[in-house]
């Protein structure tokens, strides 16, 4: 069964997600439309109704729906699917595409959702402030890691323990493949949330999900972030930065720098000596 879903904002990440709930496996992505691939046994027009209902606060989203003859799917995908070049530093590849020995750091992802894979503007934003880091050394903390790219990222710029967090069974168990196929050995991938967290701190934290998570969890970062140390986030649209920035400022983070791109946000955070 093919979903197209039209929208009037730039919530594709989020429908992925929540499209991925509800049991689509499939989805490609073009300028304002995702479509979104589901077996007839498991469709539910009703779910697709609550869905829609849900987001008309935030988005303006329609939908179609037809019946698809079988085919490759993986084929498909891969046919939508190419490698991301970001910074002139990092590469972004599945593992169907060619190696390319030029870049400093070449990541293979399992591309089996749209999301986390650097097409999205906040995850590319987000490589490129990681980019400008010294990781060596440090202990990070990735929340709502998805396929555990920035993870892996962190390890390569030379981190000395990571510790990645998706409360999403699918998000959890491609983050372990993709930590395998880039035989990182310093990342452990935990399926839950922030309350998996105890006493630990992290010299650096990132966290690409979304304006209500980060407002939620932003004294978690805070109290598990050491003095002087760095919180990432994205997942945002331009218009909600001004309560980012005052709920990090509350808790003792001060924005250092920003970037923006279609109307997404990231930004770089660090820990004061004193709350503010």
């Amino acid at each position: 069964m093919n979903l197209e879903i039209h929208q009037q904002s730039t919530g594709m990440e989020i429908l992925v997600a929540m499209l991925s709930q509800i049991g689509y496996e499939g989805f490609i992505e073009s300028e304002e439309m995702l479509s979104a691939y589901i077996s007839v046994s498991d469709f539910s027009l009703t779910e697709l109704n609550k869905l829609q209902n849900f987001l008309s606060n935030e988005f303006k989203v329609s939908f179609t729906h037809h019946l698809v003859k079988s085919q490759n799917w993986n084929e498909v995908w891969e046919s939508n699917f190419s490698p991301v070049l970001i910074g002139e530093k990092v590469y972004v590849r599945a593992p169907f595409h060619q190696s390319n020995n030029s870049v400093k750091f070449e990541i293979v992802i399992e591309p089996k959702m749209s999301f986390g894979t650097a097409h999205h503007e906040t995850t590319s934003m987000m490589i490129e402030l990681m980019l400008d880091e010294n990781f060596a050394g440090s202990s990070v903390l990735d929340m709502g890691c998805g396929t555990g790219i920035l993870a892996i990222l962190a390890e390569m710029q030379g981190a000395k323990s990571i510790m990645a967090i998706d409360h999403d069974q699918w998000a959890y168990e491609n983050a372990i493949e993709n930590v395998r196929k880039n035989k990182c050995s310093r990342v452990n991938v935990f399926m839950g949330d922030a309350g998996l967290l105890v006493s630990e701190k992290f010299g650096f934290i990132l966290a690409n999900i979304n304006r209500n998570v980060l407002l939620d969890y932003m004294a978690i970062y805070s109290d598990h972030l050491i003095t002087g140390g760095v919180v990432i986030v994205s997942g945002f649209y331009s218009g909600d930065k001004d309560i980012i920035v005052q709920s990090a400022k509350t808790h003792g983070l001060i924005l250092h720098k920003s970037l923006s791109k279609n109307d997404w946000v990231a930004a770089r955070f660090i820990k004061s000596t004193a709350q503010v």
